[in-house]
């Protein structure tokens, strides 16, 4: 499992993170939420051991990460950011295959089983038919799931994530997360994502951490952490929480338009004193 303890860091004199403790399980995926600048993407940053901390430790499977080669870190996280970082005139096997540098010959010459573990990787996200076109030449959603064929092909245990769909439509959305359960479920990976639709967190998130000018606010289950005082308070604008009709899980509307604002076609719907 990845677990992290007493976590501070700071840009300069800056403090982003202070004191943040919270662990990510084998076969479980846990959201981290929060408003902009909150400290979400420093947090991933300082888990995956390439952002030097002030304070406090990361740990996989009991073992600090923090001063091992990056090669071995490698060997146990890998990592989808949050802005394309793929190089444009490799193929989509070229950047996945970057995956396996951890295990390959100081020679750099693949073995059977690296290619064996790029194809697989390449499969999962639906990103095999892509395997020969540059990377300049794909679309926003499409590098996004080579990012993250590349992170598979690394066969860690634990699996970051930071805003993975940004770029992705509504279909590739849910078949990205349908993805990311599936290797936490079956893979046994310990899954931490970055996500910023409070919705899809609470949808494929086992538990959901929000966190509030670099502290951990509120963590625990979706129905836990995701009511309507802990939004309020940290969002500063009122929601609505419903259940989800099929899944038990929260929804969460936002409730902030002006009455003066609603569109013409929603109007019937609102009470006559607004």
């Amino acid at each position: 499992m990845l677990e992290i303890s007493h976590l501070s860091v700071s840009y300069g004199q800056k403090p982003i993170l202070k004191d943040v403790s919270l662990s990510a399980l084998a076969g479980e995926v846990l959201a981290i939420i929060g408003p902009n600048g909150a400290g979400k993407s420093t947090l991933i940053k300082a888990a995956s051991g390439v952002l030097p901390v002030e304070s406090g430790k990361v740990t996989v499977a009991a073992q600090n990460i923090s001063g091992l080669p990056s090669s071995q870190r490698a060997r146990m996280i890998a990592v989808v950011p949050q802005a394309r970082s793929l190089p444009f005139a490799f193929t989509v096997y070229q950047a996945v295959l970057l995956g396996r540098t951890p295990y390959i010959d100081w020679l750099g010459h693949p073995k059977p089983h690296d290619h064996h573990q790029v194809i697989q990787a390449l499969e999962l996200p639906h990103t095999i038919e892509l395997s020969d076109r540059r990377i300049g030449e794909l679309s926003g959603g499409e590098q996004q799931r080579v990012l993250l064929a590349r992170a598979i092909a690394q066969e860690t245990p634990v699996l970051l994530l930071d805003e993975p769909t940004t770029h992705l439509d509504l279909k590739h959305q849910s078949s990205f997360l349908n993805l990311i359960r599936k290797l936490a479920v079956m893979q046994k990976l310990a899954v931490m994502m970055v996500v910023h639709d409070l919705n899809l967190g609470s949808l494929y998130a086992d538990r959901v951490a929000l966190i509030h000018n670099g502290k951990v606010y509120a963590m625990g289950t979706p129905a836990e952490v995701l009511n309507e005082a802990n939004l309020l308070n940290v969002y500063q604008v009122p929601v609505h929480i419903m259940k989800h009709p099929d899944y038990n899980a929260p929804l969460i509307l936002p409730d902030g338009l002006e009455p003066h604002l609603v569109p013409y076609n929603h109007q019937s719907g609102l009470n006559k004193s607004t």
